[in-house]
């Protein structure tokens, strides 16, 4: 399939200050922060939901005046924000409308291949003939469940619903191999097909142990049925106001799409191709062409995993030298220092309660005492829980004090 760059030459060049520009004005980190983080997780496309802490400090980075109850009461009292599998198969907290963009453009795809994969896993490890039957009984049963006793825990799913507990052999004769419990995998199918829904954590806000609720009881008109093709194109339509301009493999990495599909959307939104700096095309929405005003003057603590930091595969543009000392061996990047745009730092919340930070960069005094202001903020507003990333990256685990 052609390329949307085929249809025409770049209309312009944009070059990394502009970039770092938009990324701040977009991204609401330039001095414009304010509104709820329902309204934030809808400009920034979904806020990582991976790691628990990401979700809060993301949001306060972006809300004057966050407060956790107001982000929980969004979560899990008001429920305009949603906890759902999306992208790259990660999970994501978003606005409604949004979770069924998601949904159908992504989550579809990825829960239908979880499905056959678990029907495979218990009808080959002997537990039913029917695999299918088997989900949807459980799904029944969990929803019958969940409507007596409003929220549960996967453990205490697994003892109401026995099936779910069912036991699998993997890998056997292999040195990993192991007995295993369907339940989790069970649950992932049914929360992503929209039958049940992630409530409350036990614990605080860094916690990722969470009750589990029906999806009907919990948002009763369910998420919205959207066709993949338009949710796909909206999708890419959001990415490129949020994150543009980005190149086609930018895009097909965030969206964990193949590049047809990608290039599908593209064309069907008419995107305007731009060469930016390092000679690459990338691409902007049609009526977001001109030029953008250079943002104030900003920093910003952001967490592992935060938006800004994981909505591109080409970072260059922002992260400069420091890939290595800032992600884990698994590719996440952990909690940076930015400054006008770009990753100038790390930082760490340490046992003691303070906010450590590294600075890898030279940067002017005056941004300097910004950002040991913003940490000693962070500091206050954290208070007495203990943010710790679940795969320390280099800086942190030398902030933390450990080899």
């Amino acid at each position: 399939m052609a390329g949307p760059a085929e249809r025409g030459p770049a209309a312009r060049r944009v070059d990394d200050a502009e970039r770092r520009a938009r990324l701040g004005r977009r991204h609401l980190l330039a001095g414009n922060a304010g509104g709820d983080a329902t309204g934030v997780a809808g400009t920034v496309v979904g806020l990582h939901g991976t790691d628990p802490a990401t979700v809060v400090l993301s949001a306060r980075a972006r809300v004057a005046d966050l407060s956790v109850a107001s982000l929980e009461a969004a979560l899990y009292d008001e429920r305009t924000l949603l906890r759902t599998l999306g992208m790259r198969r990660t999970m994501w907290v978003t606005p409604l409308d949004l979770a069924a963009e998601i949904q159908a453009s992504c989550t579809n795809d990825i829960v239908a291949r979880e499905r056959a994969a678990v029907v495979k896993l218990v009808e080959g490890g002997g537990v039913t003939d029917d695999g299918n039957r088997w989900l949807d009984a459980i799904a029944d049963d969990v929803d019958r469940h969940l409507a007596t006793v409003g929220q549960a825990t996967g453990a205490e799913l697994s003892k109401a619903v026995p099936a779910l507990a069912a036991k699998v052999a993997m890998g056997e004769g292999k040195t990993w191999g192991a007995v295993v419990s369907t339940s989790t995998r069970a649950l992932f199918v049914l929360a992503g097909e929209g039958r049940i829904a992630r409530g409350k954590p036990k614990g605080t806000w860094v916690s990722s142990q969470y009750r589990w609720a029906s999806m009907s009881g919990w948002l009763p008109a369910g998420i919205a049925e959207l066709d993949r093709t338009t949710a796909s194109t909206e999708l890419v339509r959001r990415w490129l106001y949020a994150y543009g301009p980005g190149t086609e493999a930018d895009v097909a990495w965030w969206t964990g799409w193949p590049l047809g599909r990608v290039r599908s959307a593209l064309t069907a939104l008419d995107a305007a191709a731009v060469t930016m700096a390092d000679g690459s095309t990338g691409y902007l929405l049609p009526d977001d062409v001109d030029p953008v005003d250079a943002a104030p003057r900003w920093v910003a603590l952001l967490p592992a995993l935060d938006p800004a930091a994981m909505g591109w595969q080409g970072r260059d543009w922002y992260l400069g030298r420091h890939r290595a000392a800032l992600f884990d061996y698994s590719g996440n990047i952990g909690p940076t220092v930015w400054a006008d745009g770009r990753v100038v730092g790390g930082w760490a919340h340490r046992k003691d309660g303070r906010v450590a930070v590294r600075l890898f960069d030279k940067v002017p005094k005056a941004t300097e005492r910004m950002i040991a202001r913003r940490a000693e903020e962070l500091t206050v507003w954290i208070g007495d829980v203990r943010v710790r990333s679940r795969f320390p990256t280099p800086t942190e685990r030398e902030l933390y004090g450990e080899p």
